[in-house]
């Protein structure tokens, strides 16, 4: 006979693990420019605040790498052994995810999101092993630096001359739930090195002399705080109204027309968005009476050529209202650079309608306005 409290038991982890199937985990990464920023240190420091609030917390799998205050924060929360694996004569450890999944806390620290996996393992990948904790239902905390970004690695082996052989996709930065930014000066991460807090004092001069060069770090250090402001701003954008959206970067936006002038207005605005590191965008509004001839169209076709050239987006709207369409493109893509042609508008035609400008501006704000004169841009094609 089947004893009822048991079978209850069992229905009830059983829901349970439904439950928890049903609702993947939450995961936050936390990313700076280099080894030794912290990233460890602060996930031990939140997992720790949480565990005193009563979250059920184990640590998966850490990295101190002999830092003695690493490892001191990372005392009284509980560490799940590690997974030994044979190769040859050898016994090598990886992280036990069978181990995390049938422990089933509500958090799991997993420290070194890019590090690979010994060869033998179920996954490739310790963010492969990540992705079906989640898929658990199972919160984690996760540690990268910026260098391991698969988009990234091209720019960081020009920046340092290494080429950085672990790395995950960006995709994971753009699924997870929070990214936390662990960010010190260079100046600090040099002392932190010079103190033997990253590296053993043997490895000290060589990494001053190689991945640790000022310069390196400068540059390195750019690049997280981009990425992490783009992540958010992407993410703001799709789900911020755009009346009350706020860009953290600019954006500059090319209007275009079938005037000789146009091609001119593109190359000014790339100058302006490489200047400010911004997104370019062109604009072609066609009034839906009027027809382009085949030059014209050809000619659109050459500017839309040039503006995608740079990676960049170009738009074509249909309106009868010029500024209002321009107007709107800057609204929904959260413009706040746009540049424009000298209108070739008669003064009696000025006098009727007024100014294209004039009127742009009473359908904007808080964007700045670059009106480029047709003269100076006739001189500049010529030249």
């Amino acid at each position: 006979m089947i004893d009822k409290s048991e079978l209850t038991n069992q229905l009830s982890s059983l829901d349970s693990y439904k439950h928890r199937m049903r609702h993947r985990g939450k995961h936050r990464i936390y990313i700076g420019m280099a080894p030794g920023v912290g990233k460890t240190f602060r996930m031990l420091q939140e997992a720790r605040e949480l565990k005193n609030e009563g979250i059920d917390v184990v640590i998966g799998l850490l990295e101190t790498h002999g830092r003695k205050e690493t490892a001191a924060e990372a005392e009284g929360l509980e560490i799940l052994p590690r997974l030994s694996i044979k190769r040859g004569n050898s016994t090598l450890t990886e992280m036990d995810t069978d181990a995390i999944l049938a422990r089933q806390p509500q958090l799991v620290l997993i420290d070194e999101l890019a590090h690979t996996n010994v060869p033998g393992s179920l996954r490739d990948k310790r963010y492969q092993d990540v992705e079906v904790v989640l898929d658990a239902g199972i919160d984690v905390f996760s540690t990268v630096n910026i260098q391991h970004l698969e988009s990234l690695n091209d720019l960081v082996a020009k920046i340092t001359g290494i080429v950085v052989r672990e790395r995950i996709p960006d995709r994971l930065l753009d699924e997870a739930d929070e990214v936390v930014v662990v960010d010190v000066t260079p100046e600090t991460l040099a002392e932190r090195l010079i103190e033997g807090k990253i590296y053993a004092p043997e490895k000290i001069e060589q990494s001053l002399q190689n991945f640790f060069q000022r310069r390196n770090l400068v540059a390195l250090r750019e690049l997280a705080l981009r990425e992490v402001a783009d992540n958010l701003e992407e993410a703001a954008e799709s789900s911020t109204p755009a009346s009350q959206f706020c860009s953290v970067h600019e954006r500059v936006l090319v209007c275009v027309s079938t005037y000789p002038n146009s091609a001119q207005l593109l190359r000014r605005g790339a100058r302006l968005a490489t200047i400010m590191r911004a997104r370019l965008y062109g604009l072609f509004v066609l009034h839906p009476e009027r027809f382009l001839t085949k030059e014209e169209s050809l000619y659109i076709e050459h500017c839309e050529h040039f503006c995608r050239e740079f990676g960049d987006e170009f738009l074509r709207v249909s309106s009868p209202n010029i500024p209002r369409a321009i107007a709107d493109a800057a609204h929904q893509y959260h413009i706040t650079q746009i540049v424009l042609g000298q209108t070739q508008k008669s003064r009696w035609e000025l006098l009727l309608r007024g100014s294209p400008v004039q009127q742009l501006l009473r359908y904007l704000k808080d964007v700045d306005l670059h009106i480029i004169a047709a003269k100076d841009a006739r001189a500049r094609d010529e030249g």
